[in-house]
């Protein structure tokens, strides 16, 4: 099949699958829905390119692998965070800044990040055509980068996890373990998988595309989705305590903490 029939095919998928998710948001009141699709539609993209596409067989399971691994991880654990809690104040607040016109609003939110599904599977779209019937050392190191990031942010999400179920932390600030030294490490391991996954398809013909991909998501990890509006959400919660956090901890990349002057 052919990447564009490819790419129209996925696109029609993640579309469907993120409306039925935004009247299912509508129904419950719940537009937190939106990031577990995101997460999922990887899987549905891997399946679906390492099925269809033309390349060596190897190499597209190998990536489409990569690909559902960490979407299905993390697709279950913000699974478990968002099922059957109230809506995240992130989408609380959208809730109360598009009041005018809610629900037309969050529709076009939910496909513009099915849109954004389609557009960062292209280091995956790239490799699962490649024909070349051997692997290449750059696939290798994007093995090894990807599975350093898919370590980091698991244990990130499982420090972060265990730190809320503790009911005496109600209110605090996770610090502890890579908490510690970066306040989003989870994001920060996100962008490094998004960096194994563009050096894995760098060994493809049109492999270069793939280097836009690391460079977006890093986009929205800092601008968009992810520290903005997570940091906004903990100084709205949290108020002096999450400034004081700021001021000796490292935004993203995980270093040394700052002293503070007394």
């Amino acid at each position: 099949m052919s990447p564009l029939l490819l790419l129209a095919l996925g696109t029609l998928l993640v579309f469907l699958i993120m409306t039925a998710l935004w009247l299912l948001g509508i129904r419950n009141k719940n537009f937190s829905y939106v990031d577990v699709g995101w997460s999922a539609n990887f899987a549905v993209l891997a399946l679906l390119f390492a099925w269809l596409a033309e390349g060596w067989e190897t190499r597209k399971w190998i990536i489409a692998a990569m690909y559902a691994l960490w979407s299905v991880r993390l697709a279950g654990h913000l699974a478990k965070r968002i099922i059957g809690q109230p809506e995240e104040g992130r989408y609380v607040e959208l809730r109360r800044r598009w009041a005018a016109n809610l629900n037309a609003k969050f529709f076009g939110f939910f496909q513009l990040q099915a849109l954004l599904n389609v557009i960062l599977a292209l280091p995956l779209l790239i490799a699962c055509m490649n024909p070349e019937p051997r692997l290449h050392l750059l696939e290798a190191l994007g093995v090894a980068i990807w599975l350093v990031g898919l370590l980091g942010e698991s244990i990130a999400d499982g420090q972060l996890a265990a730190f809320k179920r503790n009911s005496s932390n109600h209110g605090a600030v996770c610090d502890a373990g890579l908490w510690r030294y970066s306040r989003h490490p989870n994001y920060f391991f996100e962008w490094t998988i998004w960096i194994g996954y563009a050096v894995f398809a760098l060994a493809s013909p049109w492999g270069w595309l793939a280097l836009a991909m690391p460079a977006l998501m890093l986009h929205f990890l800092l601008n968009v989705t992810g520290v903005r509006a997570t940091e906004e959400q903990a100084l709205r919660s949290k108020g002096e305590r999450y400034r004081e956090y700021q001021q000796r901890t490292s935004v993203f990349v995980p270093l040394p903490r700052k002293r503070l002057k007394s």
